[in-house]
């Protein structure tokens, strides 16, 4: 496993090691001892796993607010995604920036969001399968998002009108939302 940092501070690309041959591929999924042994020493408690039918499928962007602000861990074992993670970490210097991965089936690359960050991806291909691994329950009292197309944020998606979740068309905007997260204390 090589974990890469990106300049979002402590969002990580992690990129497992794959082993193909003419029969297919196998690769570890998770492990505690090379979190571990690559400075993160996370606890998961849940593992999710959403599909989606169609490309074009939005879902989010989601946080959890403190005390269940989760901390996640999310690959693509079928299909394509771009995922998008948010910075809500008031303090930070990427504070209200949007990074942007692929992750899709052949590449295998996971990313790692710390607590603090949104999240939301769009599917780019059909039959999409979305897996995440995440440090605490799932808490819908404590449930927030931020719209999709909010026009302070550089998200770029590749769809104009994406199949959305009432829920997902519901989120406000960054400019309205207060940040319970501080830069440094995830």
């Amino acid at each position: 496993m090589r974990v890469v940092p990106t300049e979002f501070p402590g969002l990580l690309v992690v990129e497992p090691r794959v082993f193909r041959d003419d029969r297919g591929f196998f690769l570890e999924t998770w492990s505690r001892e090379a979190f571990r042994g690559a400075g993160l020493d996370v606890d998961f408690v849940q593992d999710n796993h959403g599909h989606s039918r169609t490309s074009g499928v939005l879902r989010g962007f989601h946080l959890q607010r403190p005390p269940m602000a989760q901390a996640k861990l999310v690959w693509v074992p079928r299909g394509a995604v771009l995922d998008l993670a948010l910075d809500l970490r008031r303090g930070s210097p990427t504070y209200g920036q949007v990074f942007r991965q692929e992750l899709n089936a052949q590449n295998q690359l996971r990313l790692f969001l710390p607590r603090g960050f949104a999240h939301a991806y769009l599917t780019l291909e059909p039959d999409t399968d979305f897996c995440y691994k995440v440090d605490a329950p799932y808490a819908p009292e404590l449930e927030e998002g931020i719209r999709w197309d909010d026009p302070d944020l550089d998200c770029r998606w590749p769809v104009a009108e994406p199949v959305l979740s009432e829920k997902d068309r519901q989120h406000g905007l960054l400019r309205d939302f207060e940040t319970p997260f501080v830069f440094g204390q995830e």
